[in-house]
């Protein structure tokens, strides 16, 4: 038996999000939101994104963030490279962007912003029990992650079930610290 690469691992999830039933998202969803403060501290910016149809979380996601943190970012995508980002203010506040996504119409910083979080909340397609998260394959977090503050605790979202043992790893890929599951809440990851 042959290890999975990662477009095998990338079929085999986005298959899976693909079978879920209206009723399991929504209660996953809701079981997210529940536990994303975990942590926060009050004011504090955190950098998180507007999940697409296909990823864990929801808007409902970002608001009870808003409700804890001082500032909430999310990502502004540009030419491949690292990340831009911008305030979520509300569901209002967002309009359709390139690759499918939803993001903001204010004001845009530049990559090196993330700095000012103490919390970055990453979405994956899976993650292993050494922090190695499987993205979408564009690249974009792992040319971002580095810009981050070397204390910032990186929180990839994913379903229980994607919280797996080990997944393929690349050397330019970014360890996460944490996994935040609908059923296991906030999982330590790699030597934590």
């Amino acid at each position: 038996m042959h290890a999975r690469t990662k477009d095998e691992w990338r079929q085999l999830v986005l298959s899976g999000r693909r079978a879920l039933t209206p009723e399991l998202r929504t209660a996953e969803d809701r079981a997210l939101v529940a536990l994303v403060t975990q942590g926060i501290a009050g004011g504090s910016t955190v950098c998180a994104y507007v999940p697409t149809a296909l990823e864990p979380g929801s808007l409902d996601f970002l608001d009870a963030l808003r409700q804890v943190a001082g500032r909430v970012l999310v990502p502004v995508t540009r030419d491949p490279g690292p990340l831009h980002w911008s305030e979520f203010t509300g569901a209002d506040g967002l309009a359709d962007a390139s690759y499918g996504l939803r993001e903001p119409t204010g004001p845009v910083w530049e990559p090196d912003e993330i700095r000012s979080a103490g919390t970055i909340f990453v979405p994956a397609l899976a993650v292993d029990r050494r922090g190695v998260r499987l993205g979408r394959g564009a690249g974009f977090y792992d040319r971002t992650l580095g810009l981050a503050a070397s204390d910032a605790r990186l929180i990839t979202v994913v379903r229980d079930e994607e919280l797996v043992s080990e997944l393929p790893e690349d050397p330019h890929d970014v360890r996460m610290g944490w996994a935040l599951t609908p059923g296991s809440g906030l999982v330590p990851l790699g030597d934590r």
